[in-house]
């Protein structure tokens, strides 16, 4: 796939994500979080295409957050932003030593690496007076996390395309939800970003998200069409098919023919009222 060909492909599928999600209004003022890696700088590449054509206007500005982390090469991004005529910042926390010291050898990393930096963009999309932040996961990312909730957290749940912050103050969009990863390495070697690979938790071996990315590669090779359909289920949630009381009224749940059972609430009346318990449910998990 040639590089005209494939950016048509990455448009069309950032737009329609955006599309569906609004995404972009009139008028933003986007954080692009750039973190050195192929997504960020895929985003960052179609946002720019889609500024050209969309009907709204809006404005981006790139960030990337140094985490001082050994050897990392300083010059590299603000050197690609600079040739590129993009508007960025650069934020300095180190959160590399903050990791290191708290977690103990061996620990994965991530997901403390990942609520540091979530604070420092988010404290800088305050002061910046941005209206979006910009996230670079793409359509496996998503489908990796559903079921790495699913397998280790007992949580149907992913990546959502849009996100409000728990304090309601920001808004965090992922316009490549619906590209393939394939199309974004596809696409890293045409442009040949300039790479900078992640020291801190990106060497980290055997983790549990790379566990479930090879799982969802194979399945990738066996049936290209299967990742495309795992989205769209996400997309078409029955809570009345699937098994959580607080998501659908079960025990409200009742045919013309149970009118004189008992109350599903109280139980008054009804004989295995009493009889089962969370704790019981827990025991007959085992």
């Amino acid at each position: 796939m040639n590089r005209k060909t494939l950016e048509k492909r990455l448009t069309y599928l950032a737009g329609n994500a955006i599309r569906d999600y609004r995404m972009i209004e009139d008028g933003d003022r986007i954080m692009v979080c750039l973190s050195g890696g192929k997504d960020s700088y895929g985003l960052l590449e179609v946002l720019r295409l889609l500024q050209l054509r969309a009907p709204v206007r809006f404005e981006l500005v790139a960030v990337n957050l140094d985490q001082k982390q050994p050897g990392w090469p300083e010059h590299v991004l603000p050197d690609y932003l600079e040739s590129l005529g993009v508007a960025y910042r650069i934020l300095e926390q180190d959160t590399y030593s903050v990791v290191k010291r708290v977690l103990p050898e061996g620990k994965t990393m991530c997901s403390l690496c990942s609520r540091l930096r979530r604070g420092a963009l988010y404290s800088a999309a305050t002061e910046m007076g941005v209206t979006k932040i910009a996230l670079g996961h793409h359509r496996d990312d998503l489908i990796e996390t559903l079921f790495l909730n699913m397998f280790y957290g007992a949580r149907l749940a992913t990546m959502p395309p849009k996100l409000r912050s728990r304090d309601g103050r920001h808004v965090v969009v992922r316009p490549l939800a619906y590209v393939p990863e394939r199309y974004l390495e596809r696409y890293a070697e045409l442009r040949e970003f300039p790479i900078i690979p992640c020291n801190l938790c990106g060497s980290q071996e055997n983790l549990k998200r790379a566990e479930i990315k090879r799982m969802v590669q194979a399945w990738d090779r066996e049936d290209p069409k299967r990742l495309n359909m795992i989205l769209r289920s996400m997309r078409n949630v029955r809570p009345s098919h699937l098994a959580d009381p607080e998501q659908f009224d079960f025990r409200h749940l009742r045919g013309s023919a149970s009118a004189d059972m008992p109350d599903p609430v109280t139980g008054e009346g009804d004989a295995f009222a009493g009889l089962w318990s969370p704790a019981m449910a827990t025991e007959a998990e085992r």
